[in-house]
């Protein structure tokens, strides 16, 4: 698989003219990988493509995989940049998400990643059955002991045919309401404002200079190549993603074929994204960009389909840009699903 990944790196080295400003290891558990196999792919990423000076290099990694030896490790590595799947600092929050860690581990590995790196991000879960308000806080609270730059905050969704799916069909939890993930979502929100974080996008807060440079990458249109089985790609005017299945993306690549398909993206495809993702963040739609963009057509369209949530103080207009109030950034997603094109003439 390590050198499939290189082999596809070589085979679409063209597709990619721009410095590339972020390396990010992630999907499934990456950390698994030993450090000279990490040391191997980030060498033919500089092989291939031309790298910034001081790229964001990120590895997602779980607190169980995290020891000591293994952070001592991968803090003599490139990587600079630490993402660690938290979820909650309670064991009956991470039992119920069938969580392969506990909560010790998840403060031990913070402890020890703090040590050697500065740039760590943690995902962290709210909306749980049973997660009151006060405990919601103390997740956050713990989290800010630990000094950590960025959250990365997300509501709990129950996937089908998953333990936690069988425990709500059983009666043994309730279903996760809407009311609570709201409730705890302006917790956060409030609680982090008042510790020095912004709200950069909707499920994101980071301290000045400590905005996810590979997220923000994809909130803001840039282009970026996914290498790998399921990894998905954008060029500006297409999307691609590779096959998921593991052995027929190597054979693929054995026989110098890319195992992907390919999406070419209409003018409604990238209105509607640049409408989802710029309702997310700080930066807002600007409506002269979709004017010089998609055209004036467009333009009325959205100025029409958000009246009713600027009235509802739920979206506003300052310096020409579109953006959610605070009382709208929780429904976001929803706002943006009604300012979508949908095959209107």
């Amino acid at each position: 698989m390590i050198l499939a990944l290189a082999k596809e790196m070589q085979l679409r080295k063209s597709e990619i003219n721009d410095v590339v400003e972020t390396i990010y290891f992630g999907g499934g558990t990456p950390s698994v990988l030993t450090s000279e196999e990490i040391n191997f792919l980030i060498q033919e990423v500089y092989s291939n493509f031309r790298v910034a000076e001081n790229p964001e290099i990120t590895l997602e990694a779980n607190p169980d995989d995290l020891s000591n030896e293994r952070i001592f490790e991968l803090a003599n590595s490139p990587i600079n940049r630490l993402s660690i799947g938290i979820q909650s600092f309670f064991e009956e929050d991470l039992k119920m998400m069938n969580r392969a860690h506990n909560a010790e581990e998840a403060k031990k590995s913070l402890t020890e990643a703090t040590k050697y790196f500065d740039n760590i991000s943690i995902d962290l879960i709210y909306g749980i059955p049973g997660l009151t308000n006060e405990m919601w806080k103390q997740n956050i609270e713990t989290a800010l002991s630990f000094g950590i730059p960025h959250i990365s905050s997300y509501a709990l969704t129950v996937e089908p045919k998953t333990a936690l799916k069988k425990l709500i069909q059983t009666g043994k939890i309730s279903e996760p309401k809407d009311e609570v993930a709201s409730a705890h979502f302006q917790i956060l929100v409030d609680t982090l404002q008042e510790n020095g974080f912004i709200h950069y996008e909707l499920s994101n807060f980071g301290k000045e200079n400590y905005f996810s440079k590979n997220n923000s990458a994809y909130w803001l249109g840039k282009k970026y190549l996914g290498i790998g089985p399921s990894a998905h790609s954008y060029d500006g005017v297409s999307r691609s993603w590779n096959i998921a299945n593991n052995s027929i993306y190597l054979k693929g690549i054995q026989e110098e074929k890319l195992p992907s398909e390919v999406e070419i993206l209409s003018q409604e495809d990238r209105y509607n994204e640049y409408i989802m993702t710029g309702l997310r963040t700080i930066w807002g739609i600007s409506l002269d960009r979709i004017e010089n963009e998609f055209g004036e057509k467009f333009l009325k369209y959205l100025l029409k389909q958000a009246e009713k949530f600027l009235s509802d103080d739920l979206l506003s207009i300052i310096e020409n840009t579109l953006k959610t109030t605070r009382k709208g950034k929780f429904l976001a997603d929803g706002i943006a699903s009604d300012l979508f094109m949908l095959g209107e003439d």
